[in-house]
């Protein structure tokens, strides 16, 4: 059975070793298709048990009195219930009586009650549990309705959130019923709201609007730490019709995130992104070039508290040629600031880098070796490297060190390309082990 054995680094699976990214080798079946897509899905290694936490909010929906199971001579109707209705909002919360008959409704609807008869037929109090209840505590004061099948009361002033409420409907009150009739009693607690999600998502890498056929994958970076378990739930991709792609993402049972729960790695499946395997030929690639696509992330997306996103994020691109060609440096340049200044040291690429890895794969030196302190920024659409040096830069020569695991968009790295083409035989590409750039800081003109 062939199979497809990509070569990637994946900067945020933690069950390998090494540097803080590791490269890993991701095995899918490619010759067994039976010309139907399958969601691509990948298990990282067993380490020690740990499995994955899926954070769920709370359960919704009104709080209903406990209902009483009907005896055999009344199971075609269900017993008078109280429950809160909050369709109109948070802040207009109405007690409400339900599976009333028809006909006692509209009694109750043409009998003209007074209040002291509304209150007597059904009465909402504060649930004062601490006191004993040698008498009811005076009830709310309200409006009552008939309307939408129930009996219900729209309190004076709005419900206060967290109280426990009591509510008392006494079916006797009602014209033609027996006083023998039992009351329905419900104890309500209307649960505290949800403070505004304020977690939204700040950017998504890359940032360019225009990516190659062979795109690998996204970074989506959130504002706030976010739950994990049912991501790939809330991403999506659409064409430019708005229609989703089918299964465009690979799926992981461990999904990819930074230590902080900010960062979220998406990984296009590499079955459809490499040339000449069965999942490409069968289904087609995820993008083609030429089109016009976008990656939709949903605000039903939970943070790490339940809180969904405070709003959708829409990604548009559209898509270029595939690259197969590794990153060279030798056409990247360097351009040097002044001895006695901390103006930054620019690296300027041809073309877009993996956002992540620039973070982390590029260092500074000093002619004896030793690592210049200085802070990292990201520009231009991921093709400008800046270093900012904590002490002003003094005369001297300097090497910028490069690991080989920096990427472009595509995956290609120093040295080695993502993929070749079987068709279109690439040139030759740098091989090189480490890459050393040297450079020198020296004193401004005079």
């Amino acid at each position: 059975m062939p199979t497809l054995r990509v070569a990637g680094t994946f900067p945020d699976w933690r069950p390998f070793a090494g540097r803080g990214i590791v490269t890993v080798l991701i095995l899918t079946m490619t010759g067994c298709g039976s010309g139907k897509s399958s969601r691509s899905r990948i298990s990282p290694p067993a380490r020690g048990g740990a499995t994955a936490t899926v954070a769920q909010g709370p359960k919704t929906g009104p709080p209903v009195s406990k209902s009483t199971r009907p005896t055999r001579a009344a199971t075609a109707r269900k017993r008078p219930g109280i429950r809160v209705n909050e369709e109109q909002g948070q802040s207009k919360a109405l007690f409400e009586v339900v599976n009333l008959k028809q006909a006692d409704l509209d009694n109750l609807a043409s009998a003209g009650l007074r209040q002291q008869q509304w209150q007597e037929l059904f009465r909402v109090y504060v649930d004062q549990e601490s006191k004993p209840e040698k008498q009811d505590p005076p009830a709310i004061l309200g409006n009552y309705f008939v309307e939408n099948k129930a009996l219900r009361f729209v309190p004076r002033f709005p419900a206060e959130r967290g109280l426990r409420y009591r509510a008392v409907f006494n079916p006797s009150k009602m014209p033609g019923h027996a006083a023998s009739e039992k009351p329905v009693v419900a104890h309500i607690t209307l649960p505290k709201a949800r403070p505004p999600s304020d977690a939204v998502v700040e950017l998504v890498y890359p940032t360019t609007n225009k990516l190659p056929e062979n795109q690998l994958k996204f970074y989506i970076h959130f504002s706030a730490p976010m739950s994990r378990g049912e991501s790939y739930r809330h991403l999506h991709l659409l064409d430019a019709a708005g229609k989703e792609v089918d299964l465009p993402f690979l799926e992981l049972d461990e999904e990819l995130w930074d230590p902080a729960g900010k960062r979220f790695t998406l990984f296009f499946d590499p079955g459809r992104i490499k040339r000449g395997l069965k999942p490409r030929e069968e289904v087609g690639p995820v993008l083609e070039e030429g089109k016009s696509y976008a990656l939709v992330i949903d605000s039903r997306w939970q943070n790490a508290n339940g809180i969904v996103l405070k709003e959708s994020y829409r990604k548009n691109f559209t898509v270029g040629p595939p690259d197969d060609k590794p990153p060279d440096p030798k056409t990247w340049k360097i351009e040097t600031p002044p001895a006695g200044s901390e103006r930054p040291l620019l690296v300027r690429f041809p073309k877009p880098m993996d956002s992540a890895l620039l973070q982390r794969t590029i260092e500074v030196k000093d002619g004896n070796g030793q690592t210049i302190a200085g802070g990292v920024t990201i520009a231009d659409e991921e093709k400008r490297w800046q270093f900012t040096p904590q002490r002003p830069w003094q005369a001297g020569k300097y090497v910028l060190v490069v690991d080989k695991i920096l990427e472009d968009l595509a995956g290609n790295s120093i040295g080695r390309p993502f993929e070749v083409d079987v068709l279109h035989p690439l040139e030759k590409q740098v091989q090189t082990e480490l890459v050393n750039l040297p450079f020198q800081i020296v004193n401004p003109a005079r």
